[in-house]
């Protein structure tokens, strides 16, 4: 029996932006043994991911924004060779949405794969202006005219229903097997209060440093800090900064007691799925929250897999402190934590879910 074909047409190289890593990237091999061949088509190639959310370079970047557009519209005169194309937020990055029209003209069957609320237009703080050159009709489009829609959140999945009604609504999940918890929930160290983000993202973290220092005059700890960038400080609070890589990302969350995902109250962050509190999760760590969207509120259940509070102050610091000081608690809610991503946010739970909308798509009448 002949391998039905995929083409996913991404915006970034394989293995860098949590988008697609921990989303549809970690299927490829249970597609592939569902009888699935792929091919990957991303619009940025490895060396322009490592210059893009860097000031300056703006030749360089115009160049390699050239050569992803002639990219696609030489994919155009193969698209009919793939049973499905698969498209993750869009074709191309600038103006109308000719590419994508082209693209689900041409293909057989296009799934559409969206993250977060991108169609409000956010960019980097880096690459602030070309928010003012980006295509925001392109995911309405992709909504109305792929055969099916993958969403990330309820929020998200409930906007995308006014334009289609095939949807399927999963969240960024976790590969367990790679998450060890190795932590051993004891109070014979300095407690490590830990967050992973990027430079885009930071500044939600700079929302708790008012009530961080109220709860340094209570309890000793020390603020572990991924991917915020090398700028980032809090000054009067023991910090300490790592940069993101892949390779580190796994092994700076395992020195994590307490994980800290705050949220400002935006209609950007109602269509994130909660992919941070995951992770810590993941590793067996209570998580404290902010109590903003659905997707966060469907993640964690509160006081048994973690503790949704709201405002940044009077309840961050009573979830907190009580953390720092009961071990046993913070056993208990972390290994709540890591069953409910076994069962509900893993990979293993969640393959069944990808495998059926693929075969569902190949399968219907175009």
């Amino acid at each position: 029996m002949s391998q039905k074909k995929i083409l996913i047409v991404c915006p970034y190289p394989k293995n860098v932006a949590p988008s697609q890593r921990l989303k549809f990237e970690q299927y490829y091999e249970s597609w592939k043994q569902a009888g699935y061949d792929i091919t990957i088509d991303s619009f940025q190639s490895l060396r322009f991911w490592n210059i893009i959310y860097q000031n300056g370079s703006l030749l360089s970047k115009v160049w390699h924004t050239f050569l992803g557009y002639f990219s696609r519209f030489l994919r155009l005169f193969t698209l009919r060779k793939f049973d499905i194309v698969y498209i993750h937020l869009w074709v191309t990055p600038f103006g109308p949405p000719i590419y994508e029209w082209l693209y689900c003209c041409i293909s057989k069957k296009v799934i559409f794969d969206i993250d977060d609320l991108v169609f409000l237009g956010k960019s980097s703080d880096m690459n602030s202006w070309v928010s003012k050159l980006k295509g925001k009709g392109k995911p309405i489009y992709l909504m109305k005219h792929a055969d099916h829609i993958i969403t990330c959140t309820p929020y998200l999945d409930n906007f995308v229903r006014q334009y289609n009604q095939h949807t399927t609504d999963i969240s960024s999940t976790i590969n367990t097997d790679n998450y060890s918890i190795v932590n051993t929930y004891q109070n014979d160290h300095k407690i490590i209060l830990g967050w992973s983000g990027s430079h885009s993202t930071a500044k939600y973290l700079y929302l708790l440093h008012p009530m961080l220092l109220k709860l340094k005059k209570q309890h000793d700890f020390k603020l572990l800090v991924m991917g915020a960038g090398a700028h980032f400080q809090m000054q009067d609070l023991d910090v300490e900064l790592v940069p993101w890589t892949e390779e580190n990302e796994i092994k700076t969350i395992q020195r994590f007691d307490i994980g800290l995902y705050p949220l400002p109250d935006e209609q950007w962050v109602h269509g994130k799925s909660g992919l941070k509190a995951l992770q810590y999760m993941a590793m067996g760590l209570p998580t404290v929250a902010s109590k903003i969207g659905e997707a966060i509120e469907r993640v964690i259940k509160d006081g048994e897999s973690g503790f949704l509070v709201s405002g940044y102050d009077k309840e961050w610091i009573e979830a907190l402190s009580m953390l720092i000081t009961d071990s046993i608690t913070r056993k208990n809610v972390g290994q709540t934590s890591r069953k409910r991503v076994e069962e509900m946010y893993s990979i293993q739970a969640t393959k069944p879910i990808y495998l059926s909308v693929l075969n569902e798509v190949i399968n219907s009448k175009k």
